[in-house]
């Protein structure tokens, strides 16, 4: 068995204005350093689209119609000061939103050890009932509730590493206590979530925030303190990965100064859990990322690691 990785051309449609950092050429990025002979072992599938009963796990079904219903013919319509929609942004979401599901289909049917899915816009921000901070639809988060529906799964456990937190993944479970979520990330930053403190009404959140400037060593003690032991009690029968890569001390919109040794390190320890405790199940999801040649080559790290290389 190899790694899945999953991609499709929706997300080069998905348009922002110039300047913005969640642009196309983020995928871009990614798509031609996975092209690189290392990666020739990877399996490629094309995401299929998502479908609005999938988005329905953790969104409402009126939001979800009413995010496909802002889609403009034309131009481009703002959602808040930085969530923009162009005509190709909701197939381009709920192209994320059939990677994500895919990939939990595929491992849990032994097709591959594990997946990756290169797609945009990212998700994590998205809230049950608010799209925000680049995101529409949580793909991670529909992913968990996914493989609880249709694959009977009892526990899942979703660890993110964006610089960001994540806020939306944190609201959609937060009553919930058969999914876990940990996350590191930059505080304070936005959206402003993610202290330690907030620990979900079954102490199944799991906080750790780095601060501004802290690089390699805190962000592993983060790791190793917090959220691994975590993790492992937790038993998971499946990882869901966040990966943002925009910790990279390159990247322009945080000030965390990790490298992409430290994406392998963290891959790693997450997949030795996931041996143990879930036959090896892990599905990673790309977050952000927004220096296109830190992402490339944090993303390659990364996937590197899932194909145990």
């Amino acid at each position: 068995m190899t790694t899945l990785l999953i991609t499709h051309p929706a997300s080069l449609q998905h348009e922002m204005p110039p300047g913005h950092p969640e642009r196309i050429e983020r995928i871009r990025a990614v798509e031609q350093a996975l092209e690189d002979e290392r990666f020739a072992g990877l399996i490629r599938a094309t995401a299929p689209l998502g479908l609005l009963e999938q988005v329905t796990l953790c969104h409402p079904p009126a939001f979800a119609q009413a995010v496909i219903a802002a889609s403009p013919e034309t131009g481009l319509v703002q959602i808040d000061a930085d969530t923009l929609m162009s005509p190709g942004t909701v197939e381009a979401a709920l192209r994320g939103v059939g990677a994500a599901t895919f990939a939990v289909d595929e491992v849990m049917r032994g097709a591959v050890a594990n997946a990756f899915c290169a797609t945009r816009p990212p998700g994590h921000h998205a809230e049950s009932e608010k799209a925000m901070g680049f995101c529409f639809f949580n793909s991670a988060a529909i992913a968990a509730r996914h493989a609880q529906k249709a694959h009977g799964l009892e526990r899942v456990a979703i660890v993110d590493w964006d610089v960001h937190h994540g806020n939306g993944t944190q609201e959609i479970f937060w009553d919930d206590p058969s999914v876990l979520y940990a996350s590191t990330h930059e505080m304070p930053l936005y959206p402003g979530t993610g202290a330690p403190s907030e620990r979900g009404q079954h102490g199944t959140v799991v906080n750790a925030p780095l601060r501004a400037g802290d690089a390699s060593e805190e962000f592993r003690e983060a790791f190793e303190a917090a959220l691994l032991p975590r993790i492992e009690a937790f038993v998971p029968d499946l990882i869901i990965i966040s990966a943002g890569f925009d910790a990279h001390w390159r990247d322009p919109l945080a000030n965390i100064n990790l490298k992409e040794a430290d994406f392998t390190w963290a891959t790693q320890k997450l997949m030795e859990i996931a041996d143990r405790r879930a036959k090896g199940r892990v599905v990673s999801v790309l977050e952000g990322g927004y220096d296109l040649q830190a992402l490339s080559r944090s993303a390659a790290a990364h996937v590197m690691a899932l194909m145990r290389g």
